[in-house]
């Protein structure tokens, strides 16, 4: 039924992702190496290399990821490098960012300043390898 290349494309770490469904609720930290997806609720911080927050998804801590697309409730700093706040979001904290996108509706309590192109990432590959059981 399945191919070679089309099994091996599947197992590619790169390729990996996670889901975070909106009947879900973490208490606590989240670190990934993968993109991640989040429909549900998190009370913690927030460390991945792609983040995407549905509408109805509410974050309670810091983010930090390369790259983000925030649509749901963040209360807490966020820290990307590229970052797009869609127009049904709501962030109640800071912004650091490299590249940044507003949709016209977003709304924001706090202050935006943005960061060198580096200083992201290494922050987000730092907080993975300090919390990643070797």
């Amino acid at each position: 039924m399945f191919s070679k290349k089309q099994a091996m494309a599947t197992t590619d770490r790169s390729a990996t992702f996670s889901v975070l469904g909106a009947d879900m609720v973490v208490h606590g930290d989240i670190v990934a190496e993968a993109d991640l997806h989040v429909e549900g609720r998190i009370e913690g911080d927030l460390a991945c290399a792609a983040l995407v927050q549905g509408e109805g998804s509410v974050i309670r801590g810091a983010i930090s990821a390369r790259k983000a697309r925030l649509a749901g409730t963040v209360e807490g700093g966020v820290d990307v490098a590229e970052l797009v706040i869609a127009r049904t979001a709501r962030i109640v904290g800071d912004v650091a960012y490299d590249s940044l996108t507003i949709e016209q509706g977003a709304r924001v309590e706090g202050c935006f300043s943005p960061r060198g192109a580096n200083a992201v990432a290494a922050v987000a590959d730092s907080l993975i390898a300090i919390r990643t059981p070797a």
